[in-house]
């Protein structure tokens, strides 16, 4: 199952950036990350068996565990790609909260765009390494 990020802004060359690839050279997994403007841009075609998740402050919090056993879940009933949307500074409209299959929160904190993306690594990283039974998840 392709993780793909697809995130409005540039991170470029920044330490979260450096965070952010870090990360995602680790993960064993398929892995995308496609940058869009603040606004406009076109959002890159989703396949067959795509799963929404957009990071919304209002979403659900979850453990680590169950963010992998989520991912684990979809990835065994054959879901081609969990999409990560990170919006901008005014995040989602009320329509692109609707469709997504999850709503994700890192916590009751705005975060900014940046260190949201690194947080959203990072938690990918561990889902899969718990996955794999990798002993990450504990020595971090």
């Amino acid at each position: 199952m392709l993780l793909h990020i697809v995130a409005r802004g540039r991170i470029a060359r920044s330490p979260e950036g450096e965070l952010v690839d870090r990360y995602l050279r680790r993960i064993a997994w398929p892995v995308r990350a496609t940058e869009l403007p603040d606004t406009g841009g076109k959002m890159p075609a989703e396949p067959p068996q795509t799963r929404r998740v957009v990071l919304d402050e209002k979403g659900e919090m979850l453990s680590s565990m169950a963010f992998a056993e989520r991912l684990g879940r979809w990835r065994d009933d054959g879901v081609r790609e969990a999409r990560f949307l990170i919006g901008a500074a005014d995040g989602f409209d009320d329509a692109a909260r609707a469709e997504a299959d999850l709503l994700l929160s890192f916590g009751r904190a705005t975060w900014p765009h940046m260190l949201a993306r690194a947080m959203l690594a990072e938690q990918l990283f561990r889902a899969t390494a718990i996955l794999a039974n990798h002993p990450y998840h504990r020595e971090g």
